[in-house]
């Protein structure tokens, strides 16, 4: 979906995430990746507004709806919600 094309921020909205602090999705066409900070990854892959990430990590599901300019998002283990939250573009230009 080329909607989610790009950097998105990561902001904890509720439930049992933490407070995401310098958490990124990267997305580009039919994958992406979760970056904590400058120091790791975790891959997923985009099938329509559902971020599934790629094993060992694979019972977890981001599951996104449109929102504003940005989306709602709710992070989901085996098909149970365990938090929400929120994806804004990430600064681009820098203002």
């Amino acid at each position: 979906m080329a909607e989610l094309d790009g950097v998105w921020d990561v902001k904890r909205v509720s439930g049992f995430l933490p407070p995401l602090v310098g958490v990124q999705k990267r997305i580009s066409g039919t994958a992406g990746e979760t970056r904590v900070g400058p120091l790791f990854g975790v891959p997923f892959d985009v099938v329509g507004l559902s971020l599934r990430y790629r094993p060992p990590f694979g019972a977890f599901v981001d599951e996104l709806e449109p929102q504003g300019d940005g989306f709602l998002g709710r992070a989901t283990f085996r098909g149970r919600e365990v938090g929400r939250f929120a994806l804004t573009r990430a600064n681009q230009g820098g203002d």
